[in-house]
């Protein structure tokens, strides 16, 4: 079955260039209306520029599509509302949102600045955190949301001289968790999609042969499948070159110890039975944990 966007309105941040552009353009080509947003800076987040989101805009409607074009900065509540005013103007409703926007400002932990980590958590997590929280009402209201996410293998696994940026992108993964749950009886379904492409931001960081098959348009179809009507909920997915993963969290089923037993030496003596991964499941919501541990030290002290 094709998947189609006919008769929805579609936000793509960060859509000037890349991933975003990609996304936007293909959305487009499936019917949707899409609002393209773009602050049209530099990869660092400084300057900014409408052009960009405007080419893009002109490109969608030139192939026959309906755009629209806004540079809004997502760290501004202020411009973001004006942002979704205008999609709603133009077009009475907004059921697609990806938080694309994004910037880099790499440097060892020991190097970095204060003022980097806080301008890159600013515009990852709380660009995210704000576009959201303007469309959620809207998504609420209507009976009908798709948001994404776009988290990172920085994020969850790690890159050395990222810890701004994968502090951001595992922050999002724990907002998605939340947003899933809270977005369910209102048939919100909440994604992350975790890309590598070859981008503004990845340039002279892999060599030519991998960035030549490391294109935009290999990712977007993950993207696609994320936002789709038939969507799943609270997946990570991971893109890259054209080939697809699922990351999942997952919790090993541990070892729970009477109260006279609750030392650290008991934890390292039982260290394989409580890390064993044969074990491990994926939890639905952090209070299943909860429960869980209840249960397991309700019967150690029976034991």
């Amino acid at each position: 079955m094709t998947i189609s966007f006919e008769n929805r309105v579609a936000i793509v941040t960060g859509a000037g260039a890349g991933l975003g552009r990609s996304h936007a353009l293909e959305l487009a080509r499936r019917g949707a209306k899409v609002l393209v947003n773009d602050f049209g800076g530099g990869v660092d987040g400084t300057g900014g520029s409408s052009e960009p989101a405007e080419k893009v805009a002109e490109e969608i409607r030139e192939a026959g599509g309906e755009a629209i074009s806004h540079g809004a900065d997502v760290t501004n509540p202020e411009q973001v509302a004006d942002m979704v005013r205008t999609a709603m103007d133009q077009w009475g409703r907004i059921d697609i949102l990806i938080n694309n926007a994004g910037i880099l400002r790499d440097s060892s932990f020991m190097k970095m600045e204060m003022a980097d980590f806080d301008k890159v958590m600013a515009v990852h997590l709380m660009g995210s955190v704000i576009c959201t929280k303007a469309v959620w009402p809207i998504m609420r209201e209507q009976g009908y949301g798709r948001l994404l996410m776009t988290t990172s293998s920085s994020g969850l696994y790690g890159n050395f001289g990222q810890s701004n940026y994968g502090a951001a992108k595992m922050a999002l993964v724990g907002f998605m968790n939340t947003l899933h749950l809270e977005g369910e009886k209102y048939n919100i379904r909440v994604n992350s999609l975790g890309p590598a492409a070859a981008t503004r931001m990845t340039e002279g960081l892999l060599p030519p042969p991998a960035l030549e098959m490391m294109t935009p348009e290999s990712v977007t179809p993950a993207a696609i499948f994320l936002v789709a009507e038939d969507a799943p909920s609270r997946v990570i997915l991971n893109a890259t070159a054209g080939a697809f993963s699922r990351t999942y969290i997952e919790e090993t089923q541990g070892v729970a110890f009477a109260p006279g037993d609750q030392t650290a030496e008991n934890i390292a003596a039982n260290w394989d039975e409580i890390s064993d991964p044969k074990t491990a499941v994926e939890l639905p919501q952090g209070a299943a944990q909860v429960m869980k541990f209840a249960q397991m030290a309700g019967e150690a002290r029976k034991s």
